[in-house]
């Protein structure tokens, strides 16, 4: 699944291309898993709506709208749409001239700007066709992902970790009887950090990923908040990693993962001290670390 250093990579990707650009038309497949919001109501609020600004918030892609929304879908999509209900009907009214379209990417999903005579691939769900001639597509073999737009101010909830203070940081883990890395997932607490950068986080500083968080001290959760926000602008600056299905918004791969130093190295020897990595399961995912450089 994509993680912050991969949507802040998109995000940035598709801010440099489609900002400014206004939606003139969307096309939505007939598969309703990665619709948050109805198909019709995406499709309303996207057409007319200029693209201000495409940025991150936790694992979100969020494209800042304004403008006045077109009264419905495309005609494809009038002869598919269901009548709409009251609540529908009072959403539409609050997207009319600002509103948030966020894509969530799921395991697989991408959100690539293409040119239409561009093969269409498979999976692909949503493209919304751009002033400028060039299409916006939204791809999910997995139908992981979702679509949805929002009146505008959309919080996924946590906090940033490439904001937060040592000490409110520190004041997120302390106390939690939830093993650190755990905690460090839990999207509530701090958002966009998943399964790779939790691991090499805690490599860097030097904490097992089944340790108690109420029993890491102070100077260790400290050394964690560095470690966390180091990895993070690391990997930013690499274009993420490219473990699976992932590319930027120019269809690029990302380069970090020649930097992981634990996370996919079970056996390997670790690169400071030779010991081979370890490779444990907590709530069903993997956890990589070296018994020897963390404590």
């Amino acid at each position: 699944m994509p993680e912050l250093p991969e949507v802040e990579t998109i995000a940035g990707g598709l801010d440099r291309r489609v900002a400014g650009d206004t939606v003139e038309s969307v096309w939505i497949g007939s598969r309703k898993q990665p619709l948050k919001s109805p198909a019709g109501v995406i499709a309303s609020t996207l057409e007319g709506k200029r693209i201000v600004r495409v940025h991150r918030a936790g694992k979100h892609i969020v494209f800042d709208l304004e403008g006045e929304s077109r009264a419905a879908g495309t005609a494809s999509q009038k002869k598919k749409a269901k009548p709409a209900v009251r609540g529908q009907t009072r959403q539409a009214a609050s997207l009319q001239r600002s509103a948030q379209w966020i894509v969530h990417l799921g395991m697989t999903g991408r959100m690539v700007v293409s040119e239409p005579a561009a093969d269409i691939a498979k999976h692909t769900h949503l493209i919304a066709k751009l002033a400028s001639g060039r299409e916006l597509r939204f791809i999910d073999p997995r139908m992981f992902g979702k679509l949805s737009v929002h009146a505008g101010g959309f919080d996924p909830g946590g906090v940033e970790p490439l904001e937060v203070s040592e000490e409110r940081f520190v004041e997120l883990f302390r106390g939690r009887k939830t093993p650190i890395k755990s905690a460090l997932l839990n999207q509530k607490l701090l958002r966009g950090v998943g399964n790779i950068y939790a691991d090499e986080s805690l490599f860097r500083a030097g904490i097992r990923p089944r340790r108690r968080a109420a029993v890491v001290t102070r100077v260790q959760l400290c050394k964690l908040h560095a470690a966390v926000r180091e990895v993070l602008r690391e990997a930013i600056a690499l274009g993420g990693s490219s473990i699976s299905d992932y590319v930027d918004a120019d269809g690029e791969e990302g380069f970090f993962q020649l930097q992981h130093r634990v996370y996919g190295r079970e056996g390997q020897p670790c690169l400071v001290c030779g010991t081979a990595i370890r490779r444990v399961v907590l709530a069903g995912r993997s956890s990589h670390y070296c018994s020897k450089c963390q404590e």
